[in-house]
């Protein structure tokens, strides 16, 4: 949901979503093993996680708003449907050194000639044996189904996100928007070593079956089946998401994202969110090298990071998967169920926000940490609320981050008025306006001050305490093609959450919290440590 936000559509999703308030939890009664009897019951996400909600939405639909994003765009972006690649090669000498072969729907051949590849191409990726890649791993030799359902039922809590488990099997019920569709994962057969579930000849039949069986004995009449699906669980990921080879440091032509370079299991509902965790990391390096922003070597990053982050799904979902396979055994006594357990220690890792890139060129050292322990660095910037000055309104800070390939700098101001004439929110400006070594150098003639980095400032004042004149000219800067001053660069602690106390940003000195423009926190300065935040940006800035 952060990530819609920067992409502007955030709120169409909140309006046509399901939203996960709550989970509930079900098991044999150990009075009666052929009842089943509500475990427990938690708050889906922890207060304070996200200023967004947990919601579940069709993946469709968000496809759809992401293609009018690439409309409305200054490009007018579309995609080209119905080409299938060909062959694919890589020869470094000239501008454009990948090429690809593509045949059309009509049989006719198209060869196109670029700078750069990106396979998103699923799990039977052409691009990636193209490039030598092999998806590794193995499975659970364990059948699952999954349907979306019109159905008519008892159970209590058919919409409610739910975990149903006894010695009949288990379910998991994912309430889906509208009111009234219902996607319902089944735990099937086991399989035997080396066998496909295809040969179970498994029919819709067997997962209605096999889900009254265990919704017994509330009962489960499915009126309509919109889709459904039988699959294995299996976890599998490649060694590296480019096409650099082993031990070469030769710049990464092509590239695999997605479902392309990692599989696994759909329960745990991350296989959308990872695959857009690839696109926006990628993305934003191969727009900043493409328009000569940055140096090419920051796209080696994209495989070291990602792959990371693979690595760490693939570990979860395979113990996630074993947890909803294996029988319950809490279901002969009173104590919390181990998939209960399970679901509330991993609830910051399924929302999203356990995500963590190492230090690199694009990330630094915590060595700062202390100054905004609440900003940890390598992690998703977590956005609390401010009011903005220029017109008082309330607001998440996160939501100035928006997808448009631009560096962000909080600077939180230490606890002086901001109309003295040597504050340092007022030295941070001066250097970053005046100074040879400013990052803002590398900024073109014609652009904009907040052209590659966008200075915002945080007051500890009132709204009411700060005078918009008196500030810094970085912190109203002249943009456009008209010079119109932007009013909106600085805001103010909300009195009612105070971002100073939800982040537990040091009061005295203040920090400089660098954003990158994926979103997540790239390094936590001291306000003054100007030479530190210009060697940072020299490291990749062109």
């Amino acid at each position: 949901m952060e990530m819609f936000q920067a992409f502007g559509f955030a709120h169409t999703v909140m309006e046509q979503g399901y939203w996960v308030n709550e989970a509930t939890f079900w098991k044999a009664d150990p009075a009666d093993p052929a009842r089943l009897v509500r475990a427990g019951r938690v708050q889906d996400v922890e207060d304070g996680l996200s200023e967004m909600p947990h919601v579940i939405l069709n993946q469709a639909r968000v496809h759809d708003m992401f293609l009018q994003v690439m409309r409305h765009s200054p490009n007018r972006l579309h995609p080209d449907y119905g080409l299938t690649l060909q062959t694919l090669s890589v020869d470094e000498t000239g501008d454009h050194p990948v090429t690809a072969t593509l045949l059309t729907a009509d049989g006719s051949e198209r060869r196109v000639r670029a700078r750069f590849l990106v396979g998103c191409d699923g799990a039977r990726s052409a691009v990636r044996r193209a490039i030598g890649r092999e998806l590794r791993g193995d499975s659970a030799n364990q059948a699952w189904g999954v349907m979306d359902v019109l159905c008519e039922t008892d159970f209590p809590d058919i919409r409610m996100k739910s975990i149903l488990k006894s010695d009949r099997g288990s379910v998991l019920i994912i309430p889906r928007e509208g009111g009234y569709l219902t996607r319902i994962y089944i735990e099937m057969d086991r399989l035997g070593e080396g066998e496909r579930v295809a040969e179970r000849a498994i029919t819709l039949d067997h997962l209605v079956s096999a889900a009254q069986r265990v919704f017994a004995p509330y009962r489960l009449e499915v009126r309509e089946v919109a889709w459904w699906s039988v699959y294995e669980i299996g976890q599998r990921l490649t060694d590296k998401f480019d096409d650099v080879p082993a031990g070469s440091n030769r710049l990464p032509r092509v590239f695999i994202a997605g479902d392309a370079c990692h599989t696994h299991s759909p329960k745990a509902g991350q296989g959308m969110n990872v695959s857009m965790g690839d696109g926006f990391n990628l993305g934003w390096k191969l727009a900043a090298v493409l328009r000569g922003r940055a140096d090419p070597v920051i796209l080696h990053s994209y495989s070291a990071e990602r792959q990371g982050v693979a690595q760490d799904l693939i570990d979860f979902d395979r113990r996630w998967a074993a947890i909803m396979s294996a029988r319950d055994e809490g279901a002969a006594s009173g104590d919390t169920p181990l998939f209960q357990r399970s679901f509330v220690e991993n609830g910051r890792y399924t929302a999203g926000m356990q995500v963590s890139y190492q230090p690199g060129v694009l990330t630094g050292l915590a060595t700062h940490q202390a100054l905004a322990p609440g900003f940890p660095v390598g992690e998703r910037f977590h956005s609390a609320p401010v009011v903005r000055l220029a017109d008082a309104r309330p607001m998440q800070l996160g939501h100035a981050v928006t997808a448009d390939g631009r560096w962000r700098l909080f600077a939180f101001a230490p606890a002086e008025d901001p109309a003295e004439p040597d504050t340092a929110i007022r030295r941070l400006c001066g250097f970053l306006a005046d100074d040879p070594g400013s990052p803002l150098r590398f900024n073109r003639p014609d652009d904009d001050p907040d052209a590659q980095i966008d200075l915002r400032a945080v007051f500890q004042q009132g709204f009411r305490e700060v005078d918009l004149r008196a500030l810094p000219p970085l912190l109203l800067p002249e943009v456009g093609a008209l010079g119109l001053v932007d009013h909106e660069k600085a805001f103010c602690a909300d009195p009612a959450q105070d971002i100073f106390d939800l982040r537990a940003i040091d009061r005295t000195t203040g920090a400089l919290v660098i954003v990158r423009p994926d979103q997540h926190v790239a390094h936590v300065l001291p306000l003054d440590a100007t030479d530190e935040l210009a060697a940072f940006f020299a490291g990749f800035l062109i």
